[in-house]
């Protein structure tokens, strides 16, 4: 019997190993992952960008805009069927948008701070506004949320709520990424002067030397892991993700380095959007803030100020263990932080759509709906 028993661990063992080799020798040959492809249609389009609107039967009354960063493609928040955020919300019930900043070109250099974040963002919300005679509920990653924080103090009246995940309002903390823009050699000027758009390789590069180990763990932690399908097919989704990169729009990334993370002019109230003071504590709709303990990127403290900053009666900072994107896109993420940002918009909403009147309720499609593309077909 216990021969036997040991030898069925042998073989399971070996059958283990050889599965890994197995799927490490045939990585390169599997297909493409299919990041993004959760149903969807363009419902405007401007520039680079566009808006993005989710098929589904919303349950709710307000929409969500989910907003990434800016210099980060979109399809973060929409990897894989079963592992995408903006699937998940869907089912929930919700109504979702999404913003895809497309691809800044050479001719995107003379783009500024208030063409995106009141001109653009703006746009966005208005029209989703204006389609489902609602306020929207804004939910910002990283920059995003740096972004719609921004609009929403100036321009407050089609906001339902706010929902920011690692987004950045203080910048002087003590991550490298605020020492680096603050040390006394580095000239931003120069920079974007002589480059125009701050290209994805040199943003990637910096990003790498947060953690300059990075790809000896991923490789070490692929080669333990690679029996596992699941894992492996979230892995390559990720690693897709990671490097489609896309470059800064110059004047954007001065004045985003200048008056943000060299001034910090943001939590000082010095900020102004357009010529409009841009004031944290002239939010007052709910808030909610979301922090990981261990974000080389944004600091948690960084993004946890905003609930002190802001005016709202109704605010909270949830707080958790892990680092800034894998909190975002992992298993625990769909299992835990998923289910409470949607419970927490729902809490929220304005009035239920009850399922008969779901048909009768349609969003009207806008004059230029157009079929979504692959998200590495648009915008180029």
């Amino acid at each position: 019997m216990m021969n036997a028993a040991m030898n069925g661990v042998a073989n399971g063992v070996m059958d283990t190993a050889k599965k890994r080799w197995r799927n490490l020798t045939t990585l390169l040959e599997r297909p493409k992952p299919q990041v993004g492809f959760t149903p969807a249609e363009v419902v405007h389009r401007e520039n680079k960008w566009s808006l993005l609107h989710y098929r589904g039967t919303p349950r709710f009354r307000t929409p969500v805009l989910l907003v990434p960063s800016l210099i980060n493609r979109h399809y973060v928040l929409d990897l894989l069927p079963g592992k995408s955020f903006a699937e998940f919300l869907v089912k929930q019930g919700h109504d979702v948008y999404m913003i895809d900043w497309g691809r800044p070109e050479d001719e995107d250099r003379y783009l500024t701070f208030d063409d995106v974040c009141d001109g653009y963002l703006g746009r966005a919300i208005r029209k989703i506004a204006q389609t489902a005679h609602s306020k929207v509920h804004l939910f910002g990653y990283c920059l995003g949320g740096t972004l719609t924080t921004i609009h929403t103090s100036t321009h407050p009246e089609h906001v339902a709520s706010l929902v920011q995940i690692a987004a950045p309002v203080k910048f002087t903390d003590d991550g490298q990424l605020s020492a680096w823009t603050r040390a006394p050699f580095f000239d931003v000027d120069a920079l974007v002067d002589v480059l125009g758009n701050v290209p994805a390789w040199l943003m990637q590069s910096a990003f790498q030397m947060l953690r300059p180990t990075m790809g000896i763990a991923k490789l070490v932690h692929l080669v333990d892991k690679a029996g596992d399908d699941d894992f492996l097919e979230g892995f390559r989704a990720i690693e897709t993700w990671a490097n489609d990169n896309v470059s800064f729009p110059g004047e954007v990334y001065r004045r985003y380095v200048k008056e943000l993370y060299q001034e910090d002019r943001l939590i000082k109230g010095t900020f102004a959007l357009s010529g409009r003071p841009a004031r944290l504590d002239a939010i007052r709709v709910p808030v909610l803030a979301i922090t990981f303990e261990h974000d080389n990127i944004v600091p948690w403290r960084s993004a946890a100020a905003v609930v002190d900053a802001v005016s709202s009666a109704d605010k909270e900072h949830l707080h958790l263990p892990g680092g800034h994107v894998g909190s975002v896109v992992s298993r625990a993420a769909k299992k835990h932080l998923w289910p409470k940002i949607s419970s927490w918009m729902a809490e929220r909403d304005g009035v239920a759509i009850p399922v008969a009147q779901v048909a009768s309720s349609a969003i009207v499609a806008a004059p230029s709906r157009a079929t979504r593309a692959r998200p590495d077909a648009r915008a180029r």
